[in-house]
Formats: structure tokens, sequence, C-alpha cells
């Protein structure tokens, strides 16, 4: 099997390991330690939010068994799967920013200096992510906390669960992604300043 990438692998976004143990001996040590830290938190995050598969493939497992071989569809599996598949990928957004696997326009960004990666990084985060992600946050609280109070409940199937729960998990999933993003926003700095990523 040949050892060269495809076309398609080289054009996804750079995927990274798990935080490294160090930073460049060139930074600054309060950036170093932020990074790390925040690398650290949403790793353990994401292995967290991970084990919501398990629940979820339990669910569907159960409703395949219970539909063809007993002829007894469940009330309950779909929304239960579309509840924590929606918390597996809300949850899991700012380790998934962490790994380098959010969709980006690499067929432009790869041909780029890493100077000028890190500058176009830099004004994106500063312009355009904080400020659209802190506004979503507040609807996005606002939106979970009405569901909550309200008691609002799913009118698709007749289980009609609470939706107050699931609805929680977008402000916590925005707030990771605040979180990360403040890492993600020290990495290009240093980027654009030094001509090289920190975890490169």
């Amino acid at each position: 099997m040949s050892e060269t990438p495809l076309i398609a692998d080289d054009l996804v976004a750079g995927r990274r390991a798990d935080p490294p143990a160090g930073m460049p001996g060139d930074m600054p040590r309060w950036m170093a330690t932020t990074i790390l830290a925040i690398d650290r938190f949403s790793l353990w995050i994401g292995r967290l939010v991970s084990w919501l598969t398990l629940p979820l493939m339990g669910a569907m497992a159960y409703e395949i068994a219970a539909r063809y071989l007993y002829t007894a569809p469940t009330a309950w599996a779909y929304d239960i799967s579309r509840m924590l598949y929606g918390a597996l990928f809300v949850l899991g957004a700012g380790y998934a920013l962490s790994r380098g696997v959010h969709i980006r326009s690499d067929f432009l960004y790869r041909n780029w200096s890493v100077r000028n990666q890190g500058r176009v990084d830099t004004a994106l985060y500063v312009i355009l992510y904080f400020p659209s992600l802190l506004i979503f946050l507040w609807v996005a609280s606002n939106w979970a906390w009405t569901s909550v109070v309200r008691a609002e409940r799913g009118m698709d199937t007749s289980w009609m669960p609470l939706l107050g729960p699931i609805k929680s998990c977008l402000p916590f999933g925005i707030l990771f992604l605040l979180i990360q993003g403040v890492s993600e926003l020290l990495k290009s700095l240093y980027a654009a300043q030094k001509g090289r990523w920190p975890n490169a």
C-alpha cells in the first residue's frame, strides 16, 4: 500500500496529537501555562463526553432488538438517540477545536506562510469568533433557561421527554468553545510573531 497521502487527505484540517508536555522555550511563561491548562481541560472534557457513546449505542441496539426480534418498538429510542448525539456534538466541539479538526478552507490556508496563518487566525478569532460566540452564549442560555423553567417537552413522539436537560448542553458547549478559543488565539499570536506553531 502506498505511503503517499491522497489529495483528499491533504486538504483536511491538520489533526493534532494530545496536548504536548511543554511549550517552546521562547514562549512567555504565562502564555505557555494558559495554553497547556486549557488544552488539558479540553482533552479531559472530550474524554468525559465520549462516554455518551455507550448509552447511545445501547439505546440503538435495544431499539433494533425490540423492533425486529419482538416487534415491540420503543417510544423513547428516537428521542434518546437525538439527545445523546446532540450532546456529543455540542459538548465535544471545544475538544474538536483543540485537535484541529474543525472545517477550514485548507486548500488556501495550507499554502500561506505560518506568520500569515497566525495573523489571519488572530484577526478572525478577535473579530468574528469571540464576539459571535458570546452573543450565541447569551441567546442559548436564555433559550435553555426558558426551556427548564417552562418544563418544555418534546412533541415529536408520544414519549414527550423534557427538553431542558438537552437544551442546557448548548450553553456549556459554547462555553467550552470559548475557553478553547483562548488557547487557539494565543497559539495564533505566537505563530504570527515567531513564524512557527507552538505545537508543531
